[in-house]
Parts: structure tokens; sequence; C-alpha cells
């Protein structure tokens, strides 16, 4: 079980990324002038992820007493979206430089871990309150890459 809530911040900010992380050449090309840097999946501009959390909030059942424990997952879920929508913000579309490209790399991976903790800090304790059967729901969403 352990190793299963390890993940869950990773796979959490993954989806929220859309599933990807900074690759290689992840910046080599500009975006159209009318869209944002980036593919907009999975909320990453976040124009999804109130629906994402509104899938958990359902997906789990969360029952009045959880509720104050849900709403601080959701608030660092849309944290989240707020701290990658900033980073990608930094980009105006134009190739970087292989310098810059490495900068952008090491701003994705803090910015991961700052989530991560920030994520598994609040998700822990209302994992904590769910029932039997809501953990094992949790663990199917989250720890197995089909959360939000």
């Amino acid at each position: 079980m352990k190793s299963r809530l390890a993940l869950l911040p990773v796979t959490a900010l993954a989806l929220v990324l859309g599933g990807a992380a900074v690759a290689p050449g992840a910046f080599a090309q500009a975006a159209p002038a009318a869209a944002p840097a980036g593919p907009m999946r999975h909320g990453r501009d976040g124009a999804h992820i109130e629906g994402h959390i509104a899938f958990l909030k359902a997906e789990l059942r969360i029952t009045p007493a959880q509720e104050a424990l849900f709403a601080k997952v959701a608030d660092a879920m849309r944290a989240d979206v707020a701290d990658i929508t900033a980073q990608r913000a930094k980009w105006d579309g134009r190739p970087p430089t292989a310098v810059q490209e490495l900068e952008a790399r090491a701003g994705f991976a803090a910015e991961r871990a700052k989530s991560e903790e920030r994520f598994l800090g609040v998700f822990r304790p209302l994992y904590e309150a769910l029932s039997a059967e809501q953990k094992l729901t949790a663990d199917d969403l989250m720890a197995r890459g089909r959360g939000y």
C-alpha cells in the first residue's frame, strides 16, 4: 500500500500536466499565436480542473464528514494548475536556447517536487479518513494513474 501512496503525488501532477513531463525538445516548436503554449489536455490551462475535482469527489463518494479534507485536496489540485500555468507563461512560443531548455526542465522538476509534497500533505489525511471501499477506489483512480 505504501508504494501506491508514494506514487500518488507524481501520478496526480502528471495527470494535471496532461501526462507529459518536460522532454528534450519540448519547447522546440512554437505554439500557434491564438493558442497557449503546449497542448491543453487534462486541465493544463485550468479549464478542466473543476471537472476533474468533481469527478474525483463523486467517484470517491466523499461524505459530509470528509468535505473539509477533500476541500484541501481540491485546493492543492488548483494550486498545481496555477503553478504549472505560471511556469509555462515564462515562455512566449520562441524556441529557447539549449540553456533555456535546461533551465525550463529544472524549473518544471522543482515545481513537480513542490507539488508532490503539497498534494501528499493534503491527500494523506483524506485517505486516512476514507472507508475501506473508498480507499480501494482511491487506489484504483490515483495510484494507477487514472485519477483526475
